[in-house]
């Protein structure tokens, strides 16, 4: 059964020469910003790693990567990434970064779990991002600072496509409001995660909530993350567990949230064990990634991801992400966005 919304009366305001050209103008202008407010350089990345080393990266802990056998290599096992989270946290290391400073790249995966509908699809695009960070800064003041800067990259960006294409209007607000997930459940303690999104989103247009993956007081999880990259067990200044957050925006065209950002203080060595204890993981210490950061041979970092395709969705007003990238898409699907006026590349 097809997930598509098709918004009423939906009619794209650019058309697909536009289109492609938009794309590239916000990529290209997006990355320069972003890299000159986090001060990152990019490197280039892998599409896919060696399996049993614990790089790739187990998202909510569910979903399968894609594998293959490296002829070449005795058929050794290699899995197409679904991030790179613990990649760019070992790149920092080997590259010899320096405190302040990071790196920035154009990730892409495949994600063969993923449920299809108008904002996710099978190939994922995004800029994965990781920067080297002093203890001091592990705090939500300084996971604050971090995420406004990435807004202001976000809203920049948007003023200049709407520069570009009057036809497009601005409707991101100035400012990010913070919440906590707790104080987010507390707030709408009646309502499923998604349902406080949407609720929290459409009052306040662009949001930070922080603490995903920590258990909440009455025993949930805003969302689920793996125990290996994020910090959300740890308490913070403000009372609560948890160092990382998602970035959301109120999206008037789906009239609904949408996530534009994960990401993180990632963990130290003592959140580490700590995570992988209560999510009964404590195996994954004998792996490659594990190892360095037990033996301290990472830097402290702060990391995340920010979708491509997705970015490039919602900045051109349009209603699919089909609409901004190339994928497969089930036939049903395809035939409601041609019915409804959505232009699947």
């Amino acid at each position: 059964m097809s997930r598509l919304f098709a918004p009423e009366g939906y009619k794209p305001l650019l058309d697909l020469n536009q289109t492609e050209l938009a794309i590239k103008k916000i990529k290209d202008f997006f990355l320069s910003s972003l890299s000159t407010e986090l001060r990152l350089r990019r490197v280039t990345a892998p599409l896919f790693v060696l399996k049993g080393l614990g790089i790739n990266d187990d998202l909510n802990g569910v979903e399968r990567p894609v594998t293959f056998p490296i002829k070449d290599m005795d058929d050794a096992s290699a899995e197409v990434v679904h991030s790179l989270a613990k990649w760019k946290r070992i790149t920092l290391a080997d590259y010899q970064i320096g405190c302040g400073k990071g790196i920035v790249t154009d990730m892409n995966a495949i994600r063969a779990d993923e449920e299809m509908d108008n904002l996710h699809s099978l190939y994922v695009d995004q800029w994965d991002w990781e920067r080297v960070m002093s203890a001091d800064q592990r705090n939500v003041k300084f996971l604050k600072k971090i995420v406004n800067k990435i807004y202001g990259a976000i809203l920049r960006t948007e003023f200049y496509i709407c520069e570009t294409y009057p036809q497009l209007e601005t409707y991101l607000p100035e400012d990010v409001f913070f919440i906590h997930s707790e104080e987010l459940m507390r707030m709408y303690p009646d309502k499923t995660p998604k349902e406080r999104e949407d609720l929290i989103c459409r009052k306040y247009g662009a949001v930070f909530i922080i603490g995903i993956g920590g258990k909440l007081s009455d025993g949930t999880e805003h969302d689920l993350r793996a125990p290996d990259y994020d910090d959300w067990s740890t308490p913070n200044e403000e009372g609560f567990l948890g160092l990382n957050g998602d970035l959301l925006i109120w999206y008037p065209v789906l009239n609904r949230s949408v996530e534009l950002s994960s990401m993180g203080i990632r963990v130290d060595r003592e959140a580490l064990l700590r995570q992988l204890a209560l999510q009964g993981k404590e195996e994954r210490t004998e792996l490659y990634f594990h190892k360095r950061l037990l033996e301290g041979t990472l830097p402290l970092s702060i990391g995340g991801g920010i979708g491509q395709s997705r970015l490039c969705m919602i900045l051109l007003h349009k209603a699919h992400v089909g609409e901004t990238q190339a994928s497969i898409w089930p036939d049903e699907m395809r035939s409601e966005c041609m019915n409804s006026g959505i232009i699947l590349i």
